[in-house]
Formats: structure tokens, C-alpha cells, sequence
């Protein structure tokens, strides 16, 4: 069931969407910088006069308990979609994970108040439908800063309508209750990085810059995890080129080869080099052979006493 504030979500979408197709920039990856700026600006001015009022005094009056509760319970309902969203991009593991965190907290956290599954080692992540499209392979397209939503790109707008129908606050009831948590979460969010935005006013030149590159940056190390997991593209992609036999050769080192067809012709032994006349020297054959005693030596032949040609002396 899609309820009215879906609607309302995809209709301003699509009302920013066709504002933005009329405008035009010399950034290729901002080329509606124009209307860009101006809904910056009327977000800007929505964040000084409500938003950061808001979050300042939130950050101020409740106490530190309160505050990681609040965080606590509406990061645990985004838990469930993103196990989803990790389980459609192939993180098998990781949708899991966050499938199971989800459980934990919602039955021994108290519902989520306590953060049961990170002190029992199940890493917390965060995916949207737009990063799903994302490892799909789908491209950003240009950057659109969306009213009262903040920096987007034209995928992650694209992914807007599924990731609220997916929310489990959605469907909330009654209606007043569901739209004070939808405040509360927003002002939570905001004092979460109230420091960091404080920071960034004083530090940017141009602020508007400042947050569409680090937004651009940021949500592409999002999609492609760090550069460490591959995306579902990469791991459904295939190679058709064949292999040369090189290659597959060293990929299956104890393949004894086909085994099937006609047996291959074996390659004619060399011929025996041909046997020289000639005999080989003594050094040659005495190295060759050198246990051997060599030519038995003939005996000497017995001395006979010499004949005397004179008479015997009587």
C-alpha cells in the first residue's frame, strides 16, 4: 500500500526532475548547477531557520542516553533494508549480517533501543535502493540537489520512491504519530553532524561546491564499498575470449591433458649421432671411466742363467 506522504515524495521528485532538465551548466557533472544552487539556497534557508535551531537545542536539553536511543531505534529499521539491499547486490554475507542484526535488536535490544548486535560483533551498514542500481551497474547520471532532501544524483532520485515504501515507519498508524517520528528522526539526524557542519561553514569558500563534490565523492566510495568488494556486475560478468594454452595450462597444473580423439603423433627421437672411427684419446677415455685400472700389465719373463761358452774348471 502506498500512502499519501509516498506519493507526495514522488511527486516532488518528478516536479524537481522536470525543473531540472531546463537548466544547464558548464560542470559535466553538474549541468543543472543553476537550479542546483537555487534549491541549495532554499534548503539552506530552511536548515537556519528550523533544522539547526532544532538540532542544537535537541543536542542541548536531552540527555546522551536518550539521544543514542533515538539513533539507536531508527538505525535499526533502516538495518532491514539494507540487509535487503546487500542481499539484491550479492553481499551475501553482509545481508545477512544485517538481517540478523535486525532480529537481535528489535527482540533483545528492546526493540532497537539498545545496539545489541554491534557488541556482539555484527558490523553495522548502510545501503539504499540507489546503490543497489549503483552495483548494478547503472550510472549516476548528474548531480540534483532535491528539495528539503538534499544532494541526490538522478539514480539515487530514481531509488527515493522505493527506499520510503520500504520504510517501516511508513506504515505507522495513527498518522500523527508516524509524522512526529519522521520529525524527530530528521532532527536526530541533523545533530548528528551539527558539529561537522558547523565546521564546514567556517572552513568552505564555497559551500555549495564543497558539499556536491564530497557528496559525489563519498556516495561513489559508498557504491563500490571502498574499492574492496567487487560489484554484482563484475562477479555476473563473464570472459568469452578463450584462453591460450599458456594460461590454462598454469591454471590447471595437474591436468594430464585430452584424453579423448586420436592420440597425438609422438615426435620422431632424434637420431643417434653418428660413431667416429677414430678412438678417443687416453685422457678422454681415462676421465670417462675413472675407476678404471687400465691395460692388465703382460708378466715378466723368467731370466735364464746365460750359458757360459768356457769349458768347466776342474
Amino acid at each position: 500500500m502506498i500512502t499519501n506522504r509516498t506519493r507526495s515524495v514522488v511527486l516532488a521528485l518528478a516536479a524537481c526532475s522536470a525543473l531540472a532538465g531546463c537548466a544547464t551548466g558548464p560542470n559535466p557533472r553538474d549541468p543543472y548547477e543553476k537550479f542546483n544552487r537555487k534549491m541549495f539556497a532554499f534548503n539552506d534557508a530552511v536548515d537556519r531557520v528550523a533544522l539547526k535551531p532544532a538540532a542544537t537545542a535537541y543536542k542541548q536539553v536531552l540527555p546522551g542516553f536518550v539521544q543514542t536511543g533515538v539513533s539507536n531505534f531508527f538505525g535499526n529499521l533502516s538495518d532491514l533494508w539494507t540487509g535487503v539491499n546487500n542481499l539484491l547486490q550479492g553481499k551475501g554475507a553482509d545481508g545477512l549480517s544485517d538481517l540478523t542484526r535486525f532480529s537481535v535488536n528489535s527482540t533483545l535490544g528492546l526493540g532497537g533501543l539498545l545496539d545489541i548486535g554491534s557488541e556482539a560483533g555484527l558490523q553495522k551498514h548502510n545501503e539504499d535502493f540507489g546503490q543497489t542500481l549503483g552495483a548494478w551497474g547503472v550510472p549516476s547520471g548528474p548531480y540534483l540537489m532535491l528539495p528539503l532532501l538534499g544532494p541526490s544524483t538522478v539514480r539515487d532520485t530514481a531509488g527515493i520512491p522505493l527506499d520510503v515504501t520500504a520504510d517501516p515507519w511508513a506504515y505507522v498508524y495513527p498518522v500523527h504519530t508516524r509524522n512526529i517520528g519522521i520529525a524527530v528522526r530528521a532532527v536526530d539526524q541533523r545533530a548528528q553532524v551539527l558539529d561537522a557542519s558547523n565546521l564546514m561553514e567556517e572552513a568552505a569558500l564555497d559551500r555549495y561546491e564543497f558539499i556536491r563534490d564530497g557528496f559525489l565523492q563519498r556516495r561513489e566510495s559508498r557504491i563500490m564499498d571502498g574499492g574492496g568488494k567487487a560489484k554484482l556486475k563484475q562477479i555476473l560478468k563473464k570472459d568469452d575470449a578463450p584462453a591460450d594454452a599458456k594460461s590454462i595450462k598454469a591454471a590447471y597444473p595437474d591436468d594430464p591433458g585430452p584424453t579423448g580423439g586420436a592420440a597425438p603423433t609422438p615426435a620422431p627421437a632424434p637420431a643417434p649421432a653418428p660413431k667416429s672411427d677414430k678412438p678417443s684419446d687416453a685422457k678422454s677415455i681415462k676421465d670417462a671411466y675413472p675407476d678404471d685400472p687400465g691395460p692388465t700389465p703382460e708378466p715378466a719373463a723368467e731370466k735364464k742363467p746365460a750359458v757360459s761358452s768356457e769349458p768347466p774348471t776342474k
